[in-house]
């Protein structure tokens, strides 16, 4: 009888999966650059840029984790063709950020920037999407530092390089602008389910051009 309920697990876990990707069983480690020190008394979230209020909008460490905290279960996919599934991301989810920190009506997409000058862009809606969040913890604890502690987003229906570790920050646009590794070569959209990894599969209209 434990042979078939194998298969049938396995069978289950490969339908949820993006085309081209595997389940993976831990979670590797994959950033490019070295892991940021933190420091609580000069961590700074901010949210600029086009904001309806033309201000910007700062949180320090300690204002940033007494926000609204929640969860979210969702899947990592990630570019180099892994999958992590059914993880919990706690943290502040991305409309608490747009709710107190609003953007201006012509704004169309975000670029999301993080420590060592690091950024990633998306579309508003993208951002705004329901499960978006910034994590602070994955199963109930906290992030490492080599997992992104203090803060990544999570941005569970694109591919994972979209959501950044050590993130500091927010700022809204009203052209898209490519992002780091937009601008190396990879798709400016991201979704896994369609397989946008590379900027060479970009169809017209799918961002600004190289």
């Amino acid at each position: 009888m434990g042979q078939p309920e194998s298969r049938d697990y396995r069978a289950a876990e490969e339908s949820t999966l993006p085309p081209g990707q595997r389940v993976q069983r831990g979670w590797p480690v994959t950033h490019y650059g070295p892991v940021p020190k933190f420091k609580a008394d000069r961590w700074e979230f901010r949210v600029f840029g086009a904001t309806a209020d033309g201000d910007k909008h700062c949180w320090s460490h300690e204002e940033f984790s007494a926000l609204p905290f929640s969860t979210v279960v969702a899947d990592l996919h990630c570019v180099t063709k892994f999958s992590m599934l059914g993880a919990e991301w706690g943290g502040v989810p991305a409309s608490v950020i747009v709710d107190l920190a609003p953007p201006a009506d012509d704004v169309t997409h975000v670029m999301v920037w993080a420590e060592y000058g690091f950024s990633a862009n998306m579309r508003l809606s993208d951002f705004t999407a329901e499960r978006t969040i910034f994590a602070t913890h994955k199963d109930g604890e906290l992030l490492t530092a080599e997992h992104g502690f203090p803060l990544r987003l999570v941005v569970p229906h694109l591919y994972a390089w979209k959501g950044p570790k050590w993130v500091r920050g927010v700022e809204y646009m009203t052209a898209d602008r490519r992002g780091f590794w937009e601008e190396r070569g990879y798709h400016n959209l991201g979704d896994p389910w369609e397989e946008q990894r590379y900027s060479y599969q970009e169809e017209p209209g799918d961002g600004p051009e190289l």
